[in-house]
Order: C-alpha cells, then sequence, then structure tokens
C-alpha cells in the first residue's frame, strides 16, 4: 500500500513541474486524495461492501470535485492533474502511466449492463474537458487532445482531436519530408517560419509539400524512361549558398551616389 503510494507521488513530481515536495503533494493535490480514496473503496468493492465503497466514492466527490466508481480498474502511476470535474464510470478500465486533466469524461453510451465504459492502455493522455465514451479502446501512447469526443477506437501513438474526435497525421513524419525537401533546395523551413503568422506558415510549408510531390513525380518519370533504355544523365541541384546574401552583404549600406550617376 505505502510502495503504491509512493509511487503515485513520484509520478506528480515527473509530470507537475509545479509539484515542490512530497508535502505539499500529500495535502493540496485533489487528484492524489480522489486516487488514495478509490483504491480504499475499489478493495471495499471486491469485497463486496459495495455500499460502504460507494459512499467513500461520493465523499471523495464532495471533498475533491473528482467523481471515480470503486467499479473502475486503474494501474499504476496514475495521474489526475487538476481534477476538477473528473468522472470514470464502472467498468472504465485504465492501465499504468496514464494522465487526465480536468472535465474528464470516461463515460457511458448506453444503460445496458456489462462493459460499457472506456479502456485505457498505458500511457495515455487525455487533455483537459475530453470526452471519452462507450465501451472502446484507447490504445498505448495516445492522445486524446483538449475538449475532444471521442467514440472510437484510437490506434497506438495516435494524436486525436476535434467533435467527433478523428486522428490527425503524425506531426514529425509530416515535418520531416518538409526539412528534407527544405534542406534539398536550400531553404530552411524551421527558421523561416518559425516566428511567421500561422496562414504565412502554412503557405510555406504548402509550397514544400507540393515541391516533395513534384520531385517524387520526376523520379517516377525518370525510373520509367530508364526502365524503357532511355538514357537520362542524373543531374544535381544548383548549389544556392551563392544566391544567398550574407549577413554582411545585407546589412552594407547602398551606394547612392552610384544610384544618382
Amino acid at each position: 500500500m505505502f510502495s503504491q503510494l509512493k509511487e503515485d507521488i513520484n509520478c506528480v513530481f515527473d509530470r507537475d513541474p509545479a509539484a515542490r515536495n512530497w508535502f505539499e503533494i500529500v495535502t493540496t493535490y485533489p487528484g492524489v486524495h480522489a486516487l488514495q480514496a478509490y483504491r480504499l473503496g475499489h478493495w471495499l468493492w471486491k469485497k463486496e461492501l459495495k455500499l460502504l465503497a460507494r459512499m467513500i466514492s461520493t465523499l471523495a466527490r464532495f471533498l475533491t470535485g473528482i467523481e471515480i466508481h470503486p467499479g473502475a480498474v486503474i494501474g499504476r502511476r496514475f495521474f489526475i492533474d487538476h481534477g476538477m470535474g473528473v468522472v470514470i464510470g464502472e467498468t472504465a478500465e485504465i492501465g499504468d502511466d496514464c494522465t487526465i486533466y480536468h472535465g474528464v469524461t470516461l463515460g457511458g453510451t448506453s444503460w445496458d449492463g456489462g462493459k460499457r465504459h472506456p479502456t485505457l492502455e498505458n500511457g495515455v493522455v487525455i487533455g483537459a474537458g475530453a470526452k471519452v465514451l462507450g465501451p472502446i479502446i484507447i490504445r498505448e501512447n495516445a492522445r486524446i487532445g483538449s475538449n475532444a469526443v471521442v467514440v472510437k477506437d484510437v490506434t497506438a501513438d495516435a494524436s486525436v482531436v476535434g467533435v467527433p474526435g478523428r486522428v490527425v497525421v503524425k506531426k514529425q513524419d509530416v515535418e520531416k519530408k518538409r526539412q528534407d525537401i527544405a534542406d534539398k533546395i536550400g531553404f530552411d523551413a524551421y527558421g523561416s517560419t518559425a516566428d511567421m503568422p500561422d496562414p504565412v506558415a502554412q503557405a510555406v510549408n504548402r509550397i514544400l509539400d507540393h515541391i516533395h510531390v513534384m520531385d517524387e513525380k520526376q523520379d517516377l518519370m525518370c525510373q520509367a524512361l530508364k526502365s524503357m533504355g532511355v538514357h537520362i544523365h542524373d543531374l544535381e541541384l544548383p548549389d544556392l549558398e551563392s544566391c544567398v546574401l550574407s549577413e554582411d552583404e545585407q546589412n552594407k549600406p547602398e551606394d547612392n551616389d552610384a544610384k544618382i550617376k
């Protein structure tokens, strides 16, 4: 019991930079209080003392604003950040190292008995205000964005946003392609768009995506021609560094006299 409490406290240090010491966590973190009340209630629930378990759950909800049904199954190192408005239903199952934020609901979509609440596998993170509904499975290390409404299974490592929830393209894959084509043409995509307004950054990124697709099409055409026996010289892109003014050249004052002449 104490080893599990120690794990619950240590995971707060890992995931909340505002946590300063164990005494502060034990006395001021409602997520920790609700989790410990749940663990006691769940133990009583398994001992068939269900009324007492529900009474402890209700008291914990009154004190913390977090409602966890004692019948739910929660793994180790579970962290509820802030916590107000969190609801976890009776047949919900949560794996190890999961994190949820305030306003999250793990709810059901049916009045029938049996499994009716979500299952979260290890490492899942659910943003504030998200609703995960029904007997669905959120696979390992998935991320649910704030205020998303998820009613379908989510694959491992996926990110879900919107209403209804939809899986977004893995950002690292898209950015890698953009960076590859930017390097190829001598253009620093990140350096040029990091401080730009979003519409400008998106426009530049779309141009890079278009160039990438055109390159792929050209490569396919060259391969097809070579397979037909056509000899094609492999050409490299010209060095663009000579086309870019150095910092000294950019800061060099203009020769007004020369312009007048």
